[in-house]
């Protein structure tokens, strides 16, 4: 069964957000970021994973999101959803404002809308789900160009994110609760852009879901 992320936003069905934040599942490759932002001054979690919850608000499928200034930039995570008792499973771009990032990084994550591709598909439909490949892009002068790209397995699993998040006391996460499970590396160099696509591919099934979005920049300051 397909589930379609507009009928849970407007039947109010998401009842919490969460972020979730070094992910991945090579540890030692998590220990040297979280010293190479330490070393960069930022202060980096007490653990890993860790989690972040944030205003449901942010939730949105629309095709265009507004964000104040111009330093802010999405990456594309795997979502997962729980509705009514099962897992489904999607693709958002958790837009962060990377000038606040450096000082905040909850803050930072709070600025800006999370946009999420309309299809969710069930989770135990997919077993193979190692196979399955997040993408993003950026537009940049009207040609689309490759920004992330790589397997899920880079990424921490479900189950053990679950895990973690619960501390163990659930296989399940709480229904209503959407969850961004983690990036990958960008190819290149975090940038702005005023466009960002990204999808999740299932290769073995030859399907994907995919979306993407303008990002409309607000004075950071005053006007008059």
């Amino acid at each position: 069964m397909t589930l379609f992320f507009e009928d849970l936003l407007r039947e109010n069905a998401v009842l919490s957000l969460v972020v979730a934040g070094w992910t991945g599942r090579d540890a030692a490759a998590v220990r040297r970021h979280v010293e190479e932002l330490r070393q960069l001054g930022v202060e980096p979690p007490r653990r890993t994973p860790c989690f972040y919850e944030l205003g449901r608000g942010l939730l949105t499928t629309a095709p265009e999101v507004d964000v104040i200034g111009s330093r802010s930039s999405g990456e594309v995570e795997f979502v997962l959803v729980a509705v009514g008792g099962a897992l489904f499973v999607g693709v958002g771009s958790d837009h962060t404002d990377r000038g606040v990032e450096a000082h905040d990084i909850a803050t930072a994550k709070q600025m800006c809308p999370k946009p999420v591709a309309p299809v969710l598909w069930p989770l135990e439909s997919i077993g193979h789900w190692d196979e399955l490949v997040l993408r993003s892009y950026i537009y940049v002068d009207g040609r689309r160009v490759l920004y992330q790209q790589g397997c899920v397995a880079e990424i921490q699993r479900p189950a053990d994110l679950i895990d973690r998040f619960t501390k163990g006391r659930r296989a399940l996460l709480p229904d209503g609760t959407v969850m961004f499970c983690g990036t990958l590396p960008v190819i290149g160099e975090s940038v702005p852009a005023r466009q960002f696509g990204f999808e999740l591919e299932d290769p073995v099934r030859d399907v994907r879901i995919a979306h993407s979005y303008r990002v409309r920049q607000l004075p950071p300051s005053g006007i008059g």
